[in-house]
């Protein structure tokens, strides 16, 4: 297996690399609020040297970039990888782990014992420096000079799953590697909008580890250079919560994972809540087997889908009589169609689970901005299961609409958008729903100060209400 020449890789990405513990109690102090913990977890133990994502070219004035270059051809002829800064920043790093990936030999043996792995030696960071790299900035612009947030989206999953790897390694280049996947993501909250032309940066490690499941959580932080100080109390833009599982490269049977021993009281505290929400994980599961086998049972069900319905009725049978500020949930819909392409496979050969994330949110804001007609503003993305694999050459529908609207707050209206990942195989005359994404949007306050008013969004159909209404339970649910 070849590796990249050192002058080539100087040339392409300038990396710092190293990882420190999390600092310690010190003896007489008590444990800080959850709260408190929880909102400077990773800036107490992030590593000193993060990795730095910068550009080969700085200004757009230094010439035409050749894409065949030799200077660039090193990261690009690694196959079955999804490539962004990120990415690529990631995986010259820790090239000697993936470069055994890339060629993996399921001849191989399964790792013959378990390592007990602490999080300081996952834990990584990544800092865009968007303040004095006019190419990455421009990777990461939107028309109204923030981060995209599909992107960043992307990138997240793909640090979580460069997290995963160095877990799951275990220094051993004679044993087959395991087949990492991602399996959920839970609610990101957006708390506050990231600028581009801001240094960002990202922090995460494993926090919770089960038989074969792997839980990492990571941190994006955004300070203001010019005052560093007003911000400096609450740095915290959005955290993300990552499960995956291993996989036999062989057998494709659950495998076991390293084991987890957290060092600080922080980490401890992490663990406790990765095991709850393992047992909620697990509760869910159990309840949506017992619904499908009974059926869907709605509490309050016959009561709740009539009123719910009893204005689309209305809509469908007296449409000159309808509410002027209402409109049907079938007239806010929208639809995506591609095909998965090769370079947006993973290193297992599967379709990127980032690139997929990525593309129902721009679905999801497209809709939310022909729904309101302003700009609208990302607000959360709720819990997502991975529950089908997509393969390169798959025919990809995205399908989204306006599910339902909460106007009671005046100030801050919500749109909650669905998108419905659709894997179809015309050859085998089939089509199946891949992934479910729920996004969340509202309106910035110049756009309610002008008067612009949302309407209320009424089903037609009686599997339309079902619908709304088993998504308002379970956002109640994990409120």
């Amino acid at each position: 297996m070849s590796t990249f020449p050192k002058n080539q890789l100087s040339r392409l990405r300038r990396i710092l690399f190293s990882t420190q513990k999390a600092p310690q109690l010190s003896p007489g102090r008590t444990l800080p609020p959850a709260s408190n913990l929880r909102q400077t977890a990773m800036d107490h133990a992030a590593p000193a040297s993060p990795i730095r994502v910068v550009s080969t070219f700085s200004s757009p004035l230094d010439g035409p970039i050749d894409a065949s270059s030799s200077m660039r051809k090193p990261i690009s002829l690694w196959p079955g990888m999804y490539h962004s800064p990120v990415t690529n920043a990631l995986w010259e790093a820790r090239s000697s782990i993936f470069e055994r990936l890339l060629d993996p030999s399921t001849d191989g043996p399964p790792q013959r014992e378990l390592l007990t792995k602490t999080p300081s030696q996952s834990r990584t960071s990544i800092v865009y420096n968007f303040s004095g790299d006019y190419i990455l900035r421009e990777q990461y612009r939107d028309p109204w000079n923030e981060v995209r947030i599909g992107k960043l989206l992307e990138d997240l999953d793909a640090l979580a799953g460069t997290i995963a790897v160095k877990h799951c390694s275990d220094d051993d280049h004679t044993t087959r590697p395991l087949l990492l996947v991602t399996a959920s993501a839970d609610k990101m909250i957006l708390k506050k909008p990231l600028f581009v032309d801001k240094d960002l940066k990202m922090s995460g490690s494993v926090t919770w580890v089960g038989r074969s499941s792997i839980e990492i959580q990571i941190t994006v932080t955004q300070f203001d250079q010019e005052n560093p100080t007003e911000s400096e109390s609450d740095p915290l833009a959005l955290t993300a919560c990552f499960t995956f599982v291993a996989r036999d490269s062989k057998t494709l049977k659950s495998a076991p994972v390293n084991r987890l021993a957290p060092e600080t009281e922080l980490e401890k505290l992490f663990l406790e809540e990765g095991e709850a929400r393992d047992k909620l994980r697990k509760r869910k599961r159990e309840e949506g087997e017992l619904a499908f086998e009974g059926g869907h049972c709605i509490p309050g069900g016959t009561k709740r889908l009539k009123s719910l319905l009893s204005e689309g009725r209305v809509f469908c049978d007296l449409p000159a009589l309808a509410d002027r500020d209402s409109i049907l949930i079938r007239d806010t819909r929208l639809e995506n169609s591609l095909i998965c392409q090769p370079q947006q496979r993973n290193l297992h050969g599967r379709i990127f689970g980032g690139f997929l994330m990525h593309r129902a949110f721009e679905l999801a804001f497209s809709t939310a901005y022909a729904f309101v007609g302003r700009k609208p503003y990302f607000f959360e993305v709720d819990h997502v299961d991975f529950l089908k694999p997509v393969d390169v050459g798959d025919f990809l529908r995205l399908k989204s609409c306006v599910l339902y609207t909460e106007l009671e707050n005046p100030e801050k209206p919500l749109i909650n958008i669905e998108v419905v990942a659709h894997v179809t195989r015309p050859e085998l005359r089939s089509s199946e729903v891949s992934n479910t994404f729920y996004f969340t949007f509202t309106l910035g306050c110049d756009a309610l100060e002008n008067g612009v008013k949302i309407r209320n969004v009424v089903p037609a159909t009686e599997e339309e209400a079902r619908r709304v209404l088993e998504r308002m339970d379970a956002e109640k649910m994990f409120s």
